[in-house]
């Protein structure tokens, strides 16, 4: 490792060795050439021919076919000192390892044609690891929920204690969000087209001039194109460049899945911090470098911390597509570079410590249970109240009696520091005509989780279970997480 310049955490310590390879040279010039051989093979299949003799043989197919791999970078790399263009840098030294073929690298081309048809391949591979990520990250949490959907747990609104939930129906919460997440992904994926070779501004005016105007020829060159490199089709009209819309809906993807990882980790964070769950903490793992005793929700805390910069990074590509002039500028290209290898580095990261935290969560059930109990004879009143009415009470006059039996354990526990007393006092109320027996009978937790435990089944059973089942072949995935 270089220590003397800059190194990206997002390679350093977040991403994983396959997203880097994604987006690392190699697949990319590596792509450049297959693109220029489907090219050639294009239109040597369609007879370019020059008085009556082809333009492209399958010699010269087969000599670029046999250097797509062992690039030469140092002969590019001062090619482009030379002439300050990266894509013609790559097509000179293609060349000198294709003597033959040298004369037809390229033709009718324009550098988008290997630029953005690359991006657009790369994206694609990029959602398909994503995808797979995702998929075994609502395994996990699908497998969490149902082992939970019966431990009542208090819920939370305005992180005030209301009625009661478990465990298990709060997962599918983040749960449905990233079901959501994966069906952005798949729409976005499923959509996407390559350019083709569209020409300078989108005309295709090259092959015009090389297929001497016969149409019907030069309307099977981008879906020749496309088939060769594994895609149903292409944008049927663009400029020089297909439209930067498409990297904003698919940085919007990225930027769906870090708001909802993000959800996930704060509602982790403040049950850390509540004692009742907690992230996997490893044996020799240091909390705080000076309170030895800490154990803090650090991989939540970082799933936030990178969540926060996709879901800002989500705008590069937006104002980028909002400031294109016409049929292109340049100015879109020192951001791609950053924006969109960088948003998918950093969701790579984020999916796998989600998969890490949700993989060993562990569930302080007894904490839990102390937390619910201090707050239930609050949550028991409205059934209290009923009871009290079938012994003959006036409904009316038990609400304010209740009302103000509340106001007075409310104080107990908040000024004087003191247990939650409310069902002694209502036992002491000869108008409730209820022994504190009896209103200890009615404080089982799972009375009041209503219908949950049956929600989860169900939405497990019903929405994820199919999701899973179609996706089988993506899950078994396991997370490395560096740091």
């Amino acid at each position: 490792m270089a220590t003397d310049r800059y190194q990206s955490p997002l390679s350093e310590r977040y991403a994983s060795k396959e997203m880097q390879y994604i987006f690392s040279p190699d697949m990319k010039f590596s792509t450049w050439r297959k693109l220029w051989v489907a090219l050639a093979e294009t239109e040597m299949e369609l007879g370019l021919s020059e008085d009556g003799k082809p333009v492209i043989t399958q010699e010269q197919i087969d000599e670029m076919k046999s250097h797509i791999n062992d690039i030469n970078y140092d002969v590019a790399k001062e090619r482009e000192k030379l002439v300050r263009h990266d894509v013609m840098s790559h097509v000179y030294a293609y060349g000198q390892q294709c003597p033959k073929a040298a004369g037809i690298i390229h033709l009718g081309a324009t550098s988008c044609y290997v630029g953005d048809n690359t991006d657009i391949i790369v994206m694609d591979e990029a959602l398909k690891l994503v995808q797979g990520k995702l998929v075994n990250v609502i395994a996990c949490l699908a497998e969490f929920a149902d082992k939970y959907k019966e431990l009542p747990t208090l819920a939370f609104t305005h992180f005030q204690p209301a009625q009661p939930t478990t465990v298990g129906k709060r997962a599918t919460l983040w749960l449905q969000e990233f079901l959501m997440d994966l069906e952005d992904l798949e729409y976005v994926k499923g959509s996407l087209k390559l350019l083709g070779s569209k020409g300078t501004t989108g005309t295709q005016a090259s092959f015009q001039e090389l297929f001497a105007g016969d149409q019907e020829v030069i309307d099977k060159i981008d879906p020749m194109i496309a088939e060769k490199m594994g895609f149903g089709g292409c944008y049927a009209v663009s400029g020089q460049t297909y439209s930067r819309k498409v990297d904003t809906r698919v940085l919007n993807v990225l930027a769906g899945i870090a708001a909802s990882a993000h959800k996930m980790s704060n509602d982790i964070r403040l049950l850390q911090h509540l004692k009742e769950v907690e992230e996997p903490f490893e044996k020799n793992q240091i909390g705080s470098s000076a309170m030895a005793y800490k154990r803090n929700p650090m991989r939540s805390e970082r799933i936030a911390s990178l969540a926060r910069y996709v879901m800002v990074d989500a705008l590069n590509p937006a104002i980028t597509a909002a400031t294109q002039w016409f049929e292109r500028t340049l100015d879109d290209s020192a951001n791609k570079r950053l924006s969109i290898p960088e948003g998918f580095l950093a969701v790579d990261g984020i999916l796998d410590l989600c998969l890490n935290v949700v993989d060993g969560l562990v569930v302080y059930g007894k904490v839990i249970h102390k937390h619910m109990m201090a707050e239930l004879p609050f949550m028991a009143t409205e059934n209290i109240m009923m009871d009290a009415v079938k012994n003959g009470g006036n409904r009316q006059e038990m609400h304010e009696k209740i009302r103000q039996l509340s106001m007075e354990a409310g104080r107990n526990v908040k000024a004087e520091g003191k247990e939650n007393n409310l069902l002694g006092l209502i036992a002491q109320d000869p108008a409730f005509n209820l022994t504190l027996e009896e209103l200890e009978q009615s404080m089982e937790p799972s009375k009041y989780v209503g219908r949950a435990p049956l929600q989860v089944g169900k939405f497990l059973e019903g929405v994820v279970g199919p999701v899973l089942e179609a996706h089988k072949e993506m899950l078994g995935m396991t997370a490395e997480i560096n740091v």
